[in-house]
């Protein structure tokens, strides 16, 4: 509408301003919306020089969108090595982002040697801030006993955590440790409660573990494991079983 296009344009104005006295977070906030085309045309290049403006003076989010740009070759050529000595040094300073992304590129060998328990350290960095895909991630890690020694419980009290969140992954998890009876005696009407709340977002893979398990249930069970369901939806995914 016409107020958000004068959001825009105001917000432009303030941060060409402070980009152009040199401070950091006015120039990795103009070359956001350079970088998005929010309310100027999009323009990579110059977020570019915006980001490295910013990302010099050790501004973490303008140190993070560098590493994305590096990462994916995004105006610069494609380079692993300093996608990761950018997200790195956002990292060391508590940007989330920049700790997912290191754990993901440790764990899956981007660029670098697979390193599960370096990935161990960012994912668990993030998951300590309450980022939900950190603590997917750790969880997933801890439960596959992956740069750790396994965990079934410790993965579930992190999906868990996730799941209160809203975190549609999470949820997928908790119910297979519940199918599969793994660190939780097995049961599987919990395992139909968390499989449907995944299926609420109509992501495929809750969608697909509910209805494997649908035929192991009774008519009965499987109202009881919806009408759980229902309730955990009204509580916010919070305190669900």
């Amino acid at each position: 509408g016409e107020g958000v296009k004068q959001d825009y344009a105001e917000a432009l104005k303030w941060y060409r301003m402070a980009a152009d006295k040199g401070f950091a977070k006015g120039q990795a906030n103009l070359g956001a919306m350079y970088n998005s085309g929010l309310g100027v045309p999009r323009d990579l290049a110059k977020a570019l020089s915006l980001f490295q403006l910013a990302a010099a003076q050790g501004h973490p989010g303008a140190q993070f969108a560098l590493g994305l740009k590096y990462a994916n070759g995004i105006g610069v050529p494609q380079n692993h090595e300093t996608a990761r000595k950018w997200y790195r040094l956002s990292a060391d300073q508590g940007y989330v982002s920049a700790q997912i992304n290191l754990g993901f590129i440790y764990a899956n060998g981007i660029g670098v040697p697979q390193n599960f328990t370096t990935a161990y350290k960012w994912y668990r960095a993030a998951a300590e801030q309450g980022d939900d895909t950190g603590q997917i991630n750790l969880g997933e890690l801890i439960e596959n006993g992956q740069g750790v020694a396994q965990d079934y419980a410790t993965a579930m009290k992190l999906y868990r955590l996730a799941a209160a969140q809203g975190a549609v992954i999470a949820a997928n998890n908790i119910g297979l440790l519940y199918a599969k009876g793994l660190g939780v005696p097995q049961d599987l009407v919990r395992a139909y409660m968390w499989f449907s709340l995944g299926a609420t977002s109509g992501h495929p893979e809750p969608i697909r573990h509910r209805d494997l398990i649908f035929d192991k249930l009774s008519p009965e069970q499987v109202a009881q494991a919806q009408k759980m369901a229902q309730i955990c939806l009204v509580r916010q995914w919070k305190d669900c079983d």
